[in-house]
This record gives C-alpha cells, sequence and structure tokens, in this order.
C-alpha cells in the first residue's frame, strides 16, 4: 500500500488550495447579494458563473506557458497574486461589467492555483497522489464552510458582504509570509526520479512529443460531466428545497452549505481510502454514492429529509474531481503540466453549459423535476468510468499490476 508523507510542500499546497475555495464556496452566497445591489435580474447576475467559466477557459490555456517560464511553484504564487488582485478589484468596484471583469480575473488565476497543486502533488507523491489530491480538496472544501460562515457575520452586522474580500486577501497575504518565514519553497518542476502514480500508463502508451493519450482524454470529459453535477447543485439546489422540500429562502441558502460539508467529510475519509483501492474503483462507488443522496435528496417531503440528502450527496461528489484529475494527470505522463492547462478547460464548459441547460429546462417544468437531468450527468459519468478502466486495462503494454491500478 502507497504511504502518503505529508512535508512541508505538501502542507502548503494545502493551504493554497484552501485560499482558492474560500473564494470558490464564498461566490455562491455573494451573487444573490450583488444582484440585490446592482438591481439586475437573475439571469443577468448568472452571468458571473460564465465569467467564471471563461476564466477557466484562460486559466487552462496559459498554465503550461507560464509553468514553463517561472516554474510550477511560480505558477501557483502568480495565480493567487491574481487571485488577491481580482478580489480587491471585485470588492471595491460596483458596476456590472467591472465586477464581471473581476471575477473573469480571479477564475482565470484560480486554475491557476487548481492546475499547479495537482501537478506538483502528482510529482511530489507518486503512487499517494490520488490520496494527497484528495485532501488537498478537502482543504478546499473546509474553508469553503467558512466563507459562508464569514459573509452571513459580515452581512448581518451591517457590513454587507464586500468586507470578506479583504480577509481573502489577508488570508493570501498570511500564507505567503509563512511560506517565507518556514522557507517552504515549491518545486521549480518535476523530479527528475519521481515514482509514477499507479494509474499511469506502461511506457509504450505515455505521451509521445507532449501528445495526450486516449485515457486522459477520456478523463477530460468525466471531469467535464462531473463538474456539471457540482455547478447545477451549487446554483439550483436553493430553489429545490423551497419548491419542493417547503424550506424558507434563507433557511434554503444556508441549508446549499450541506454539500460542502458533505464534500469536506468525504475528502478526508477519502485520501486514506484512496490508499487502499483503485482510483476507477473508487470513483464508481463515490458516483453510486452521489445518486443515492440524490435519489434521497429529490424526494424528500421535508427540509430536514432533503438536507440529509444533500450531505450523503456531498460524500459521492467529494472524490469525483480528486480522483479523475489523478488518473488525468498520472496517464499524461512528461506531458503533466500541458494535461493541467487542458483540464481546466473541462472545468470551464462544465460550469458554462450546463447550468444554463438545467435553467432553461427548469424554465419549462420547473426546478424539481428540471433536477432529474442530475441523474443523467451521474449515468454518464459511470459509464465514462467504466470505460476509463477498460482504456487503463487495454493500452498497449499494459501489465497486472495497470490492471489492478485501473480497478474496473
Amino acid at each position: 500500500m502507497p504511504r502518503l508523507t505529508h512535508d512541508k510542500t505538501t502542507w502548503l499546497t494545502y493551504a493554497q488550495m484552501g485560499l482558492w475555495g474560500f473564494f470558490l464556496y464564498g461566490f455562491g452566497p455573494v451573487v444573490p447579494l450583488l444582484r440585490d445591489e446592482q438591481g439586475t435580474s437573475a439571469a443577468v447576475a448568472g452571468l458571473h458563473s460564465t465569467a467564471v467559466a471563461v476564466g477557466a477557459l484562460l486559466g487552462g490555456a496559459l498554465f503550461a506557458p507560464l509553468a514553463r517560464r517561472v516554474g510550477r511553484g511560480g505558477a501557483i504564487w502568480t495565480g493567487l497574486a491574481g487571485v488577491a488582485l481580482g478580489v480587491t478589484a471585485f470588492g471595491l468596484l460596483r458596476p456590472l461589467p467591472a465586477t464581471l471583469a473581476a471575477v473573469a480575473v480571479i477564475a482565470t488565476a484560480g486554475m491557476m492555483v487548481i492546475s499547479g497543486v495537482a501537478v506538483v502533488l502528482t510529482a511530489r507523491h507518486g503512487e499517494a497522489a490520488p490520496a494527497a489530491l484528495t485532501e488537498a480538496n478537502a482543504a478546499c472544501a473546509g474553508m469553503g464552510i467558512l466563507a459562508p460562515l464569514v459573509i452571513g457575520a459580515s452581512v448581518d452586522a451591517g457590513w454587507g458582504w464586500r468586507p470578506v474580500m479583504a480577509v481573502e486577501v489577508g488570508l493570501i497575504a498570511l500564507v505567503a509570509l509563512a511560506a517565507t518565514a518556514f522557507r517552504v519553497r515549491l518545486p521549480h518542476g518535476a523530479p527528475p526520479a519521481a515514482a509514477a502514480p499507479v494509474v499511469a500508463a506502461p511506457a509504450s502508451a505515455a505521451p509521445v512529443s507532449g501528445r495526450l493519450p486516449r485515457a486522459y482524454w477520456i478523463a477530460w470529459v468525466l471531469m467535464a460531466v462531473t463538474g456539471s453535477i457540482e455547478v447545477c447543485l451549487s446554483l439550483w439546489t436553493a430553489d429545490v428545497l423551497r419548491s419542493h422540500a417547503g424550506m424558507s429562502a434563507g433557511a434554503a441558502s444556508a441549508a446549499v452549505a450541506a454539500i460542502v460539508c458533505g464534500m469536506f467529510l468525504g475528502r478526508l475519509a477519502g485520501g486514506r481510502i484512496a490508499l487502499r483501492w483503485p482510483p476507477a474503483s473508487l470513483l464508481l462507488a463515490a458516483l453510486t454514492v452521489s445518486l443515492l443522496g440524490f435519489a434521497l435528496f429529490w424526494v424528500a417531503p421535508v427540509g430536514w429529509l432533503a438536507v440529509a440528502g444533500l450531505v450523503v450527496l456531498g460524500l459521492g461528489n467529494a472524490l469525483h474531481y480528486p480522483l479523475a484529475i489523478s488518473i488525468a494527470l498520472a496517464v499524461a505522463g512528461p506531458a503533466a503540466d500541458k494535461a493541467a492547462g487542458w483540464s481546466s478547460y473541462s472545468m470551464g464548459v462544465g460550469f458554462g453549459i450546463a447550468p444554463v441547460a438545467l435553467g432553461w429546462v427548469a424554465d419549462g417544468v420547473g426546478p424539481h423535476l428540471a433536477f432529474l437531468l442530475l441523474p443523467g450527468f451521474i449515468a454518464a459519468a459511470v459509464l465514462l468510468t467504466v470505460r476509463l478502466g477498460r482504456a487503463l486495462r487495454t493500452a498497449p503494454g499494459t501489465t497486472g499490476a495497470h490492471r489492478v491500478a485501473a480497478g474496473v
């Protein structure tokens, strides 16, 4: 069984993912408040989600060339500096075009942070990379629980949501100072003798001249599908809780945090489980848990039962992205920086298309029935995971160990 070692570099990358999670999971509760300030419709306010998708695409395009120029560690710190700059603008500026531009800048920089952390942990931990990535995303979700609480406290105190942006900048500065004080340096590139992750493609199937293999592109589509599940839940769950479970608007908005709580707990436990289970098999199990949680949430006629379903749903969703990205980067081999950049495009596709599609259906049949699109996404993810497992097993030169790693 692979062993995960928590060195100073690993803890630093976890903290950097947490900094991104503080903004990401605080962004959803801010959008309705910003809509009230700007006096726009829900559809216009939703353009801020589109700005996130645009930023994801830009961040994906910029990461690989930036990492070649300043190193992976330099790319992560550049991304965090961009997040601080964008968050400052988002908190100070009020016109709609300005806030849209600020969100696009934040998302562009945030994708650099996500991509950099993923490739650093993959190169550093080899066979234990799925566990490390799961724990990094647990840190992201953990800070995601904190952000809405800070926003709520600030709003209740009469300060509004904007001071919370200063908290984000302060946290980034604090982590940078701690890294300097403890002399923690992120690696420039992959270590020359880095161990290959357990799901790595065999030598004959490794990328040639930077080309990405078929298994990577299956994982890429899988990330787009699972990203669609997460963003649709973030944007539309509160409407279903109000219309079907009879919750008030305030309670429904707060209850969305149940998903993030489930994701946090799932990633804490998943880091240990990922050391024992093959990633593809564990991903199938996680998708099954997501489906069970969704079923409980969707049929629940009362609020507390629906919230319980959201927690279970979050437990399953917790492992979707960490496992998919670990497989994608493993099969990419020496093209890991390029693969990480392209993975941001999958998130952009999911965030940019799925919420619009679900909203269009909801306009016709209501949000509760429209949410039946999500089991369709889950089923598609299951099929893609099975196909990915076969691609890992049947690639030319695959050994018995690789078949065990595929797990399906």
